[in-house]
């Protein structure tokens, strides 16, 4: 019986013995996987952050018209009320307070033009001003030395060579001091109903994000976006590539998150991607402030907009 019993053991406890290792390890290699999970995740959330952006695929003209024309549609719906943001009354006011809304903002214009208007209504009033009493009204809008010198340059232009009335053609009003294309075009798109591109700044910056073009002068800019609409849309298209860029599409911290045009975007995730953090960053009406007209029009008001307040107001929701 002892010897029957040393045949058959031998095995036996070997075979135990490696199941037992087998499942120590199986064991041991789970516990070791639960703790690695997070630092896996932790690396693959790092990798994911530091993956550059996947790049833009290169698109035939053809493909680029329909993209910036849905591009146009889709901004038409967000801001069916686009229209110029500076108060005016008539072509005159519209010329001035454009040549003023240099390097400053639309509101700031608005805020200053009533006391400008008022005691200077026409083109004769302005041309024979004072200097020092226009500097005076002008100084809110930065660079009032400057300006002063414009409007009243423009002015004297105008009754010198036009009889007192804005000419509604663009060679005659860029021969005006202080007159460059982007003013005129404003002014013939929205006081005469004539066709233009406005390139301002918050344009050139939407524009090439959207990669209609890569041009950075103005002029090349004009050109080359005005070849991707017709000329009958280049106003509006104006009013909407403005007021998104001062809205939502900003230099620094565009609102990607909220953004109606994000799958067409070229530049998406430059901004904050997470909606509720970037609804916190819309501007104007889309964030509960008011806009930058003191008398907007009838539809910017019907659709929700609310008026600036008057210089020295509070500007708040």
């Amino acid at each position: 019986m002892g010897e029957q019993g040393s045949d058959a053991a031998p095995g036996a406890p070997k075979k135990a013995t490696k199941a037992a290792k087998a499942v120590k390890k199986a064991a041991a290699e789970k516990t070791a996987a639960k703790k690695a999970a997070p630092a896996k995740k932790a690396v693959a959330k790092k990798a994911a952050a530091e993956t550059p952006k996947a790049v833009w695929k290169p698109e035939s003209h053809t493909a680029l018209v329909r993209r910036a024309r849905r591009i146009d549609r889709e901004l038409g719906e967000v801001y069916p009320y686009a229209h110029p943001e500076l108060d005016f009354e008539n072509s005159f006011q519209l010329l001035v307070a454009t040549v003023l809304s240099a390097q400053t903002t639309d509101l700031r214009v608005n805020q200053t033009t009533p006391t400008l208007f008022a005691k200077y209504p026409t083109p004769e009033d302005l041309s024979a001003a004072n200097p020092e009493e226009v500097e005076e009204i002008l100084r809110p809008c930065g660079f009032f030395r400057a300006k002063t010198k414009s409007v009243i340059g423009l002015s004297k232009g105008l009754v010198e060579q036009f009889g007192g009335e804005v000419p509604g053609r663009l060679e005659d009003l860029v021969k005006l001091p202080g007159v460059g294309r982007k003013t005129a075009f404003v002014v013939l798109g929205n006081a005469f109903g004539r066709p233009g591109i406005t390139v301002d700044t918050h344009f050139q910056r939407l524009v090439r994000r959207w990669r209609w073009t890569e041009e950075t002068d103005p002029d090349k800019i004009e050109a080359a976006v005005g070849a991707l609409f017709p000329k009958s849309d280049w106003t509006d298209l104006s009013h909407h590539v403005i007021w998104h860029g001062r809205r939502m599409c900003h230099a620094r911290k565009p609102a990607c998150g909220v953004c109606p045009i994000a799958p067409l975007c070229p530049a998406y995730g430059e901004g904050e991607t997470d909606p509720e953090k970037a609804r916190k960053l819309l501007k104007y009406e889309k964030g509960g402030f008011p806009g930058q007209r003191l008398k907007p029009p009838q539809a910017y008001l019907d659709a929700g907009g609310r008026p600036a307040p008057p210089l020295g107001g509070v500007q708040g929701k």
